[in-house]
């Protein structure tokens, strides 16, 4: 009964997954070069990813606490919804070269984020500790399809745009809204019995998600697994995100197409979600911690291509970008399962939503960081940078790895 709906589940937060990573991932370059041609700055430029993932910290524990009281069909649904209205802001503000409203609208798509962060944990309500990094890997790599189109949509997306009189770069956001509408729909319709409301039913714990984030935390920083573990989701993250959101800018430096950008973005979307399942299988057979190693050596090498690519070299800073989003898998999905396994269950769903928002809280500064060091130094040095706090919790790994 319980393995059937494992698997009835996955296959439902999967295919949500691909319209969630459609309607988000295409918005990412066409947000940051909106944002710059509405203020003629490249410095800010990174707002626009800066407000999408703050938009993702605000909500990861509404949607923690909604899950505690409705399930997760309440959560993930309320975060779906949130990203179609914030699709609608973005294109108003685009339309209107309005940098409020374009800022509020990527703030609220950044809450479909949220969710489909929501939804990996999702994956694993009711799944076993043997298998249990592989389940939550099927759902990150839902996002493949949809996460790999979206930015290869941007030409497209601009000329349907234009013929509804709109600016080419808020095209993305109306494959966005409809997308994020359709995965609310699937959500609705198809996760039922709700997963984490079996999951308390089958374990007992009924009280379990009543923990405040508060204890949730306390109960983090006095153990150094949990804590490793959390920390390792929130720097794979940061240095994910201020090297990719920066990338389209550096590279529009020299004139590159829309097609070639949105071509590397795919190429390290597809670094992120395509391999996942492989690194599940890798994070259950050798372990939490030797998985989060090979993470960090593969952002370490990312940030050494990328940052030494000429801004006009679309094949390198593919190879840089692609290498960044596996680096970035390792060390969310084995993250991510070494969490969940290191805390007690009476606070497992408020250090779920605390991961999240340590995680987007943490990748909105370097998004605002990033686009600071683009403008006064060089891309180069944002991927120097990056790659320090990477480095120290390599040091991390071997020091937890040798008690």
């Amino acid at each position: 009964m319980i393995a059937t709906q494992q698997a009835r589940t996955v296959k439902v937060l999967a295919s949500a997954q691909v319209l969630n990573g459609l309607g988000v991932a295409g918005t990412v370059a066409a947000g940051s070069l909106l944002v710059a041609s509405i203020t003629d700055s490249e410095t800010l430029a990174g707002l626009a990813q800066t407000s999408s993932v703050l938009g993702a910290a605000a909500l990861a524990l509404p949607l923690a606490r909604l899950t505690a009281k409705g399930g997760r069909r309440l959560a993930l649904s309320v975060g779906y919804v949130a990203g179609v209205i914030g699709s609608l802001f973005a294109i108003l503000g685009g339309a209107e070269e309005n940098l409020i409203l374009m800022l509020l609208g990527t703030f609220f798509v950044g809450a479909a984020s949220a969710a489909g962060y929501q939804a990996r944990f999702a994956a694993i309500d009711l799944a076993t500790n043997e298998t249990r990094a592989k389940q939550l890997s099927f759902v990150v790599w839902g996002l493949t399809i949809g996460a790999v189109a979206g930015p290869n949509l941007m030409e497209p997306s601009g000329n349907l745009a234009e013929s509804f009189g709109l600016p080419r770069l808020v095209g993305p956001y109306l494959i966005s809204a409809v997308a994020l509408f359709l995965a609310t729909l699937v959500i609705q319709i198809f996760l039922r019995p709700d997963p984490y409301l079996l999951a308390q039913r089958e374990s007992a714990l009924t009280t379990a998600a009543k923990r405040s984030t508060k204890e949730a935390l306390a109960h983090i920083r006095k153990n150094e697994k949990a804590l490793f573990a959390i920390l390792s989701i929130a720097i794979g993250h940061v240095a994910m995100v201020s090297i990719m959101v920066m990338t389209p800018v550096h590279m529009a430096h020299v004139d590159v197409t829309l097609t070639i950008i949105g071509l590397v973005i795919s190429i390290h979307v597809v670094g992120m979600y395509a391999f996942s399942p492989i690194v599940g299988s890798i994070s259950d057979r050798i372990g939490r911690i030797n998985t989060i190693k090979i993470g960090v050596v593969t952002l370490l090498l990312s940030s050494v291509i990328s940052g030494l690519a000429a801004a006009d070299d679309a094949i390198t800073l593919g190879v840089g970008l692609f290498l960044l989003g596996l680096g970035w898998s390792f060390t969310l999905i084995a993250g991510s399962a070494f969490l969940t396994e290191s805390v007690s269950p009476e606070v497992k769903t408020s250090a779920q939503g605390a991961s999240d928002l340590v995680m987007n809280l943490s990748g909105a500064g370097g998004g605002a960081l990033a686009g600071v060091i683009i403008g006064t130094l060089s891309y180069g040095w944002l991927c120097l940078f990056a790659a320090i706090p990477v480095s120290l919790l390599g040091i991390w790994s071997l020091k937890l790895d040798s008690k």
